[in-house]
C-alpha cells in the first residue's frame, strides 16, 4: 500500500512539471519500500551468537562452580546448532532485522540502489547530461540525489546534501510528500541557474512519482 495519497502524488507531479519548465534538465523521483532485504545481516548475527555459545557453556561452570549435564562436545554441538536455527528464524522478522543493520550499511545500500535506479530510468542518456534522480528508501529512512555529470560538475555537493537533509527531515516528521516537493524545488532552482530551458527542448522522462514495490 502506498504511503502517498492521490493528492500527494498530484502535488509531486505538479512540482516536477513546474521545476522542469524552468530548466532543460530532467528530474525523476523514485520511492522504494526498501533498498535491501539484509537477510545476510540476520544470518551473520545468528552465526556470531551461536559461535560464542560453546564458550559460555564451557567456561561458565568453571567460573561459577556449576555443573552442566550437557557438557559433552556432541551435546554442545547440538545445542549450538539449535540455537543458530532459532536465532536465524527470529532475526528474520523485518523489524528486528532492520534494527540490527548499522546505519552506515543502510546508507551504502541506499546509495547503490539510487545509482541503479539512475541507470534504470535512463537518466544517463539525457542530451546534456543534466538528469537528476531524487531517491527515497522508506525502510532505511534514507534519501539520495544522483546527478549526471553535466549538472553535477557545476553544483557544489553541499547543495544536493541540503536538499537531501530537508527531504529526510520532512520524512522524519511524517510528511514525505512535502519533503519531495522541497527537494524538487531546490533541484529545479539549481538546474535552472545552469541550464535554462531551450527552444526545442522536450520532456524526456515522466513527471510523476515512481513507486517501487521491492528494493
Amino acid at each position: 500500500m502506498s504511503v502517498f495519497s492521490g493528492d500527494d502524488k498530484q502535488r509531486i507531479s505538479q512540482a516536477i512539471s513546474k521545476a522542469e519548465a524552468s530548466t532543460s534538465g530532467e528530474i525523476v523521483v523514485v520511492v522504494a519500500k526498501r533498498s535491501d532485504d539484509y537477510r545476510f545481516i540476520a544470518l551473520m548475527w545468528a552465526a556470531l551468537i551461536a559461535l560464542t555459545l560453546p564458550l559460555v557453556l564451557i567456561y561458565l561452570p568453571r567460573l561459577t562452580g556449576w555443573r552442566l549435564a550437557f557438557a559433552a562436545p556432541e551435546i554442545l554441538y547440538v545445542i549450538q546448532l539449535i540455537w543458530f536455527i532459532v536465532l536465524a528464524l527470529l532475526l528474520q522478522v523485518p523489524v528486528i532485522r532492520h534494527a540490527l543493520v548499522p546505519r552506515s550499511i543502510k546508507a551504502l545500500r541506499t546509495r547503490r540502489a539510487a545509482i541503479e535506479q539512475f541507470i534504470i530510468q535512463d537518466l544517463h542518456t539525457t542530451k546534456k547530461r543534466t538528469g537528476v534522480l531524487i531517491y527515497v528508501s522508506l525502510a532505511e529512512r534514507q534519501a539520495e540525489i544522483v546527478a549526471d555529470a553535466g549538472i553535477n560538475k557545476k553544483v557544489d555537493q553541499s547543495v544536493w546534501q541540503q536538499a537531501v537533509d530537508d527531504l529526510t527531515g520532512q520524512m522524519g516528521k511524517g510528511h514525505p510528500a512535502d519533503g519531495f516537493i522541497s527537494a524538487i524545488n531546490q533541484c529545479g532552482t539549481v538546474m535552472a541557474a545552469h541550464y535554462p530551458p531551450g527552444i526545442l527542448e522536450h520532456n524526456e522522462h515522466p513527471n510523476h512519482l515512481i513507486e517501487l514495490d521491492d528494493g
